[in-house]
């Protein structure tokens, strides 16, 4: 017997009721989109290595599929799907001057190390307006986060929104070298503020700015935390930040998405090194990782080529639904197939019925009946593979017919 191959580490088949609950998902998170105006966008799986190179500020080069052409040009597989689309925007939209509101369906490929038990190869859904610098696309953007996680049922979920500017504005007062600032970055992202402290002694900062990074571990909350930021800002670009987070949240106000908010003024950007101004990532119960993660990143476009402010998102399509799996949230995928069962001999009049029923936008599956398998066994794999009906046209052209949610018989004289 020949051995069976499986799927590489870090990826794996999606099929039948999950494969379908998650189009349904992407469907409806695909409508939203649509509400708010924006356009579809297909970008490709891979791209010259430079749209992705250290500058740009995506996930670092050790962690990308690397390949070649057969001109001998580097490629890889996108890790990310922002630059793609800031490439193509810079391309085809080089001369618009107007807002460009963007939004797209596509997987991404990143080489985690084995070691973190994460997919490798995930679906994501996002959105782009390029060309609006102002707060109130700052607050549409997260409007649109919100109303997409509620049209597929999510109700229990976080944005937390914090400005790069402003822990940008404590390394600038902290008088930071290069090395410096990606070391208290890093410690600061893992929420090691202990080792933050430590580090940042060692290395002679004033004590104003140690205090000012340590007091990063409280500036998690509502309103008051803003207010607290805006006191220990160690200069106007801080206070600026901090005005910003205002100002968008008085506008989602308007929407009434307030209560999905809460401030993290200790968040760097992470891995994304393009951010810019505000950044946010959604979280909620049944998963450790992110479901949303976006942010403002407004020199992006000017590396390819147009000099546009732009703020996006994306939502991790898999870590979603593994999240609503475990808070039993139900996916409603309808059962659609209608199957036709036909005894030998009567492939002409199921085919007729089969045309019939297409061209009324109806789904269905022809099995001509194995006269070694009962009625019965077909109606356990309609239900198997969740069709709805089944009809069955026998010799004598007696036919009948099975609702297989139901379980009701209905049988038809025939001939």
């Amino acid at each position: 017997m020949k051995k069976l191959l499986h799927t590489p580490e870090g990826v794996r088949d999606i099929y039948n009721i999950e494969c379908g609950r998650k189009l349904v998902l992407e469907n409806q998170i695909s409508k939203i989109f649509h509400q708010y105006g924006y356009h579809d966008i297909q970008t490709p799986s891979f791209e010259y290595f430079d749209v992705f190179r250290k500058e740009i500020g995506t996930v670092p080069s050790k962690d990308l599929y690397k390949l070649f052409d057969k001109e001998g040009n580097t490629l890889a597989l996108r890790p990310d799907i922002t630059p793609s689309v800031a490439r193509a925007a810079a391309t085809l939209f080089g001369d618009e001057q107007m807002p460009i509101r963007l939004c797209y369906t596509g997987n991404t490929f990143i080489n985690h190390s084995s070691y973190q038990g994460r997919l490798r190869e995930v679906t994501q859904m996002g959105a782009e307006l390029i060309g609006d610098a102002s707060a109130e696309a700052d607050a549409e953007m997260l409007a649109l986060v919100i109303e997409a996680l509620m049209s597929v049922g999510l109700k229990e979920f976080q944005l937390s929104v914090g400005n790069v500017d402003y822990f940008l504005s404590l390394i600038e007062d902290a008088n930071l070298d290069e090395d410096a600032r990606e070391r208290i970055t890093y410690l600061i992202n893992n929420r090691n503020y202990y080792g933050a402290a430590d580090y940042l002694d060692k290395i002679s900062v004033k004590r104003s700015s140690r205090e000012a990074f340590s007091s990063l571990n409280g500036l998690v909350g509502g309103l008051e935390v803003l207010k607290a930021a805006k006191e220990i800002a160690p200069n106007s670009a801080g206070v600026m930040a901090v005005k910003r987070l205002e100002k968008i949240y008085n506008v989602l106000k308007m929407y009434g998405m307030e209560k999905f908010i809460t401030f993290d003024l200790s968040m760097t950007g992470g891995t994304y090194g393009y951010y810019t101004g505000i950044i946010f990532r959604g979280y909620t119960f049944g998963t450790g990782d992110a479901i949303v993660k976006g942010g403002r990143y407004d020199r992006l476009l000017e590396k390819f080529g147009k000099d546009s402010p732009s703020i996006g998102f994306a939502i991790v399509v898999d870590e979603l639904m593994n999240a609503m799996s475990r808070q039993k949230l139900r996916i409603v995928y309808t059962r659609k197939n209608t199957m036709i069962l036909y005894d030998e001999g009567k492939i002409r009049e199921a085919v007729s019925l089969a045309k019939d029923l297409r061209h009324k936008a109806k789904n269905v599956e022809l099995l001509r009946r194995d006269k070694k398998k009962l009625l019965e066994e077909y109606i356990e794999y309609g239900k198997r593979y969740y069709a709805g009906n089944l009809i069955y046209i026998r010799k004598s052209g007696e036919i009948t017919m099975v609702n297989l949610v139901s379980g009701e018989h209905k049988v038809i004289n025939g001939e």
